[in-house]
């Protein structure tokens, strides 16, 4: 399969190239930077220099591709709007990145949310995260509507070495450098707040299978597993020889210095489940522990 893929030298996006690619599948992967270019094509991924904002070029892509992943800016609507429109009528699989942020609340570490969401639960968004919503609920109309085969993935806290080129996950880099920082592994408020979480190598899996067979205007959250920040912030603790001593993170203090990243990134809960994933698709994730994975690897963060 022709893949086309926005984000190929991040994270989630460079990881799935690499995956991809291993498989058999040709992936044509947009790059902005040429020297980042090369090191795609070193490892067997067709580079496509350009932006999210080059409309022309992104078209021209989806058009020639057998199904594009969008895993670059989640919030980036033009994007979406051009793929969307390329694609009008093709049947051809369209895979937009979100996260499960989008079910977040403004805990700010300091409570534990009972909510649990299945992939279909319906939620009120916090105002952040409104228009994320909106991009998700305009690729599932246009899986109705538009003759795409359009999907919507939420993955939820990330963990786990980058698959493709050296990239950070998103949220526990800033917490080990804030943990480095102190001395202690670092939460927000009292750290009760909890999230789901999946392990890199079981999310690029569920993407091969979501590529495969996903139903049209389907929804997926990727998780195997949840944990609190205190205990994410123990273990981080462990891994960097602190001892389980830990240390509470002001949330106004963390929001001051990450802004409001913070506040749904680290500072709130969001607990899911991967009904769909595992219901439609056959996905039988791996890895089973974050708290595992930070204290028996060594990383550079």
């Amino acid at each position: 399969m022709k893949i086309f893929l926005t984000g190929a030298t991040g994270y989630i996006g460079g990881s799935l190239a690499r995956y991809l690619t291993d498989l058999g599948h040709e992936v044509h992967g947009l790059v902005r930077q040429s020297d980042k270019a090369q090191a795609l094509q070193d490892i067997g991924i067709s580079p496509v220099q350009g932006s999210l904002d080059d409309a022309a070029l992104l078209a021209e892509q989806a058009k020639a591709a057998d199904a594009v992943i969008h895993a670059a800016n989640s919030d980036h609507l033009a994007s979406v709007q051009t793929f969307l429109e390329a694609l009008k009528g093709s049947g051809k699989a369209f895979i937009h990145t979100s996260g499960s942020s989008v079910v977040g609340d403004d805990a700010r570490g300091a409570y534990e949310r009972p909510d649990i969401f299945a992939d279909d639960t319906p939620f009120v968004p916090m105002d952040i995260r409104k228009d994320r919503v909106k991009i998700n609920e305009i690729v599932r109309i246009a899986g109705v509507r538009n003759g795409i085969r359009a999907i919507v993935f939420c993955p939820t806290m990330i963990y786990g070495e980058s698959l493709g080129l050296p990239a950070k996950s998103d949220q526990l880099p800033k917490l080990y450098a804030q943990s480095r920082k102190v001395g202690a592994g670092a939460y927000i408020g009292t750290g009760l707040n909890r999230w789901s979480n999946v392990h890199i190598s079981d999310l690029a899996e569920l993407y091969r299978l979501a590529l495969e067979k996903a139903p049209s205007a389907s929804y997926f959250y990727a998780e195997n597993g949840e944990a609190s920040f205190a205990e994410i912030a123990t273990s981080i603790s462990n891994a960097l020889g602190f001892e389980g001593k830990t240390q509470s993170w002001p949330a106004e203090d963390a929001i001051v210095e990450l802004g409001d990243w913070a506040r749904f990134a680290i500072g709130s809960n969001s607990r899911v489940r991967a009904v769909n994933a595992r219901q439609l698709l056959g996905w039988k994730p791996q890895h089973t522990s974050i708290q595992k994975w930070i204290e028996t690897t060594d990383v550079a963060w």
